[in-house]
C-alpha cells in the first residue's frame, strides 16, 4: 500500500494538471519542461544528485510528470505513437550500439552501462526512423525535421540518465513494483516524460503545412 504523502503528491499532479489544462497554460507548461530537460537536468547531472538534493528533487516532480500528461491529451495519437516509437527505436538501437562498440562510459556514477557510442547510435536510429516516417508525414521542412528527432533522441537519454540518477538518490533498485521485473513504472516511462513535451513544443516547427 503507498504511503498516504504518495497519494497526496499524485492528487497534487491531477489537480495542477485540471487547472493547467482548464487556464490553457499547457505552452508555458512545455516550454517549462523543455528549459528542464535540455538545460536544468544536465548541469543537474553533472553536479550530481546528492541527498541535499532532495526536496528539489521531489519538487522536479511535478515537471517530470505535468508537463508530459498534458502533452498526452493534447497531441493526436497518431503524433503521440510517432514520438513513443523514436524514443523506442533511440533506446533500442543505443543498447544494441553500446554493446558492440561501446567503449567511452557516458555517465558512469549514474547508468554504468551507457556509453557515448551507443548515445551516437541512438541518435543516428532516431535519424533513421524520421527519414522513413517523413514519407508518410505529408509536407514537412527537412533541416527542422531531422534537427528535432535529433533533439528528442538526445534528451530522451537524459530523461534515462534522471530517473536512474533519482532511483541512486533514494537509495532504491525499482522505482515500483507494479511492473515486476522492469524496474518499475518509471523505468518504462522515463524518457517519453522528457521527449513528449518537447516534441509539443517542436512538432508545430517541423511542419511546413499542419
Amino acid at each position: 500500500m503507498a504511503p498516504v504523502s504518495a497519494w497526496l503528491y499524485g492528487a497534487v499532479s491531477a489537480l495542477a494538471l485540471l487547472a493547467l489544462s482548464a487556464a490553457g497554460g499547457a505552452r508555458t507548461a512545455f516550454l517549462l519542461a523543455a528549459l528542464f530537460w535540455i538545460l536544468a537536468v544536465p548541469i543537474w547531472l553533472a553536479r550530481g544528485v546528492s541527498a541535499q538534493a532532495r526536496p528539489a528533487l521531489v519538487a522536479s516532480g511535478f515537471i517530470v510528470i505535468v508537463p508530459p500528461a498534458l502533452a498526452l491529451a493534447l497531441l493526436p495519437a497518431r503524433e503521440v505513437l510517432a514520438v513513443l516509437v523514436l524514443v523506442w527505436i533511440a533506446d533500442t538501437a543505443a543498447y544494441f550500439v553500446g554493446r558492440a562498440w561501446g567503449r567511452r562510459k557516458l555517465a558512469p556514477a549514474i547508468s554504468p552501462g551507457k556509453t557515448w557510442e551507443g548515445a551516437a547510435g541512438g541518435v543516428v536510429g532516431a535519424l533513421a526512423y524520421a527519414i522513413i516516417l517523413a514519407a508518410f508525414a505529408g509536407h514537412i521542412a527537412w533541416a527542422p525535421w531531422l534537427a528535432a528527432a535529433a533533439v528528442l533522441a538526445a534528451v530522451s537519454i537524459v530523461g534515462d540518465l534522471f530517473e536512474s540518477a533519482a532511483k541512486r538518490q533514494a537509495g532504491v533498485k525499482d522505482s515500483g513494483a507494479l511492473l515486476p521485473g522492469h524496474g518499475g513504472i518509471l523505468d518504462r516511462i522515463d524518457s517519453a516524460t522528457a521527449t513528449l513535451p518537447l516534441a509539443a513544443l517542436l512538432l508545430p516547427w517541423m511542419r511546413v503545412n499542419g
